[in-house]
Order: C-alpha cells, then structure tokens, then sequence
C-alpha cells in the first residue's frame, strides 16, 4: 500500500487492517507526518505538530498488538486536534497572541477517552483566533487554506480540523462548534462535521467561547468515522459542569437501517431564498435521493428561523466577554481586529437583552419541538455559499454570512451534522442533518444511508500545494 493509499483509510479499514496486522501503525503515521511535511508549509493546517510524541505512541501501539484482547476500538487511529484541547506538555494557544507560549498541564476529557481507545495525537490545529468566528484568518500565527482552493478559506473556527481531513493530513479530527464551528469548516471543505447535543460531550479542558453554546465536535470524511468518534466521546462527565447525564447509544451498530419511511423536513424560507442557485440545487438533489430511498420527504417553513439569528449571536457573544472581561481590560490590543469587535458587541448587550433572549430561546425550541412531532428530520444548507477568497474575508461580515444557517439550531441546542452534497463552482457543499435532541444515532444513520449512495465524501482536491 503506498503512502497515499494509507492516509485515505477511514477509521473502520485502519482498525481492521491495524488489528489483524496487515497494516503498522508506525507505518500509518509516518505517513501522515510525511504528508504533514509535505503540505503544511502551504496550507497551514497545524500550529503544532507533535511528530516525536506520535511516533512514540505508534511504537508502543504495536508493540501491544501482541495483547489484541486489551486493544481500544481506535487502535492506532491517527486523529488531529484544534488548538483549544488541552494535551499534557504541549503548547494550547488558542489561536491567541495571549497564550502564544501556555503548555497544558494534563489532557483534556475528551483527549483522555481518546487515548484511552488506542487513538494517536498527531498535533494541534489552526483555528480562528479564540474560536471567535468563521474564516480562520488567523492575525497571529497566519491564514489557514483551503485544500480545494489555497487562496480561500476553510471556514472557522476550526478551520484547521477541517482543512486537515479535507487534505488527508489526518484520519479524523475533533473541533468545537457554538455558532457553526464545526459545521462551517465541514461544508467548505467537502467532510462531516457533528454537532452533537449539547451536553452529549464533556466540554472539560476545552477552552470555551460560551459555556451555552459550546460543544466537542469530531470531524471525518465518512459519517460511519464520525459515528467511530462519538461512540469513544460520548458520555457523562459529572465534573464538567455543562455535560448532562444522559446515556449514549450505540451509535455503530444501527447505521445501516436505511431510511425507508422516515419524515424528513426540507426546510423553505431564508433556507431557500438566501443560498446561491447551485448550493440551492445541491441541497434539493439530496433531498431527492432521501425520496428515492423510502423517505417521505415534504417542505417545511419553521416562522421563527431568520429571527433566531440575531438572538444567537448577542447570547453567544455576551458569554464570550464575559470569559474575557481580564483580558478586554487589562490587554485589550493583543486581540485581533475581528474578534475585539465582536466583543465589543458581546460587552455590550445588557441583562435585560440576555433574559429577553433567553425567553425566545425557549420559544424558538418549542417551535422545532413541533417541527419533530411531524418529522423525524429536517435538512438545510450548511453555508449559503462555497469558501470565499482570504483577501476578500473580514471577519465581522464573513462570519455574519457564514452563520445564517447554523445560528437557529445552535440556538436550538439540537444534534446537527454537516455532509458533502455537491460542489459550486468547483468547490464543496455541505448539507445540515438536524434531529431532535439526542438522536445523534439518526442523524448518523441517515448521513450514512445517503453516503451509500453518492460519493461527495470522497472527492479529494486535485491541485493542492
């Protein structure tokens, strides 16, 4: 198998081929880090590639194949993460000038459940700085690229988890989504992207923009990898404050129930006016590929959706300043231009404000509690566009564009996975899955019934760097 072969496995042909020997995990990361090598420097993917440490752990992986009743179900699995999570001994910026030189001192949760399954750390990813909006133009340590097109973005703020799958710079990655974050890169980069329930996943060691908002996403080319991760990451943490006690399910074994009869929701309004035409055809072919598969399938107008928006953004951004109020008053400057002006807005919006969103909050979750009544799933455009151009992103405007369809079910709290459903103009389109509150095992379930039959998942950049 050459170098280019290995680094296209999903996560279910590297467990087999790692267990039954066929393939080393040594042999497995050398790849990836060759890869990493050779287009990092173009793409600026990683702001810290852990080669020495990955290799070590690749070592001790095969060494325990001798043992293969003690194996994780993610042994050997080269898996990357965004600059938030916190690994023991290895510098966490946050894509910020303020903790340019921080090392965390013990792993995050969600690090720990993964090294626990056998999985390999190979580095710590670009991302927007704080996780403070969509483009990934970082001011500080340098743009992110998109592999499908070097001069554009790879959405935010995980730019980097997503950039990094989208290049086959790691078998999977984990972001974090409060607005979009997960979702965004998904769609620009042609990958899924879940956003679990919030609470589904310990937030613990994870740095936050709003402790509402924020969830731990895993971002893969298959939805079965996804469903990989989440059945590792999923679980109740009674020391994370924001986790919920609620059990996980299987979430491997119902995959393949297809979606014969399913009631799945196109949703209309600003899902259909805003999006240029061919992410507005993207998103009706899928829907007719759900209809050609058993589902009933019928358009949905939801009253409140476009109100949502705004209400997002004030709630999100007010936690945010508060979780920097030191910061804002005592080094003010050392934030990039974008993420000062956000908040900004975030200190601005009173108690008042906050309550009164909070009241529609709730009256926005009821209205999807209805739309669930009628339907098993409702489907929306990730992004109204494909990645924009750096030179032409400001973060403000960018991000504002970028999060009209991922604001509502943020708001919502709901499980929403992002897919690969087309290109425009030669660069990828991603659709929303959204179901109701944990029933993360449906949205995989459908997503993967879909990959069955196209293969948008698959399709990898030609021209990269």
């Amino acid at each position: 198998m050459t170098p280019s072969d290995l680094v296209q496995l999903g996560i279910t042909d590297i467990v087999d081929l790692v267990q039954t020997r066929q393939l080393s995990p040594v042999e497995l990361v050398d790849g990836y880090l060759e890869r990493i090598d050779a287009l990092d420097a173009s793409l600026n993917v990683y702001l810290t590639v852990m080669a020495e440490e990955a290799r070590t752990a690749a070592r001790a992986a095969e060494r325990a194949l001798h043992d293969t009743d003690g194996l994780g179900p993610l042994h050997g699995v080269p898996i990357a993460l965004k600059d938030n999570y916190a690994v023991a001994g290895v510098r966490m910026t946050a894509g910020s000038r303020f903790l340019q030189d921080h090392v965390a001192a013990t792993d995050a949760e969600v690090v720990t459940r993964l090294r626990a399954a056998g999985a390999i750390v190979l580095g710590k990813l670009n991302m927007h700085e704080w996780a403070i909006g969509a483009t990934t133009r970082n001011p500080h340590y340098g743009a992110c690229r998109n592999p499908w097109d070097a001069d554009r973005i790879p959405g935010g703020s995980s730019g980097g988890s997503g950039a990094a799958v989208a290049a086959d710079m790691a078998a999977a990655s984990l972001g974090t989504d409060t607005g979009g974050s997960v979702r965004i890169p998904a769609a620009l980069n042609g990958v899924c992207g879940l956003r679990p329930t919030v609470g589904r996943i310990s937030n613990r060691g994870v740095i936050p923009v709003s402790w509402t908002f924020d969830t731990v996403g895993p971002l893969a080319r298959r939805a079965e990898d996804v469903a990989h991760l989440l059945q590792t990451l999923a679980g109740y943490d009674a020391e994370d404050l924001t986790c919920v006690n609620q059990p996980a399910s299987d979430y491997l074994s119902g995959l393949r129930r297809g979606v014969q009869g399913l009631r799945i929701g196109l949703l209309g309004g600003h899902f259909q006016t805003e999006p240029q035409p061919e992410v507005r055809d993207a998103v009706s072919r899928a829907a007719q590929v759900y209809a050609n598969l058993g589902a009933q399938v019928e358009e949905l107008e939801l009253a409140e959706a476009e109100m949502t928006i705004e209400r997002t953004s004030e709630m999100l951004l007010a936690e945010a300043a508060a979780y920097h109020q030191p910061r804002l008053a005592e080094r003010a400057e050392d934030f990039g231009p974008d993420v000062l002006t956000r908040l900004r807005i975030g200190a601005g919006v009173s108690g008042s404000q906050y309550a009164r969103n909070r009241q529609e909050q709730r009256r926005w979750q009821r209205e999807l509690d209805r739309a669930f009544a009628r339907f098993d799933l409702l489907l929306a455009p990730t992004c109204g566009m494909p990645a924009p151009g750096i030179e032409s992103s400001e973060g403000v405007e960018t991000t504002r564009l970028l999060t009209r369809f991922t604001y509502p079910f943020s708001l919502a709290e709901v499980p929403v996975l992002s897919l690969p459903c087309g290109f425009c103009n030669g660069l990828p389109v991603g659709l929303q899955l959204v179901a109701p509150h944990w029933q993360e095992a449906q949205l995989l379930r459908v997503a993967w019934a879909y990959q069955q039959e196209t293969d948008w998942h698959l399709q990898r950049p030609t021209a990269q760097p």
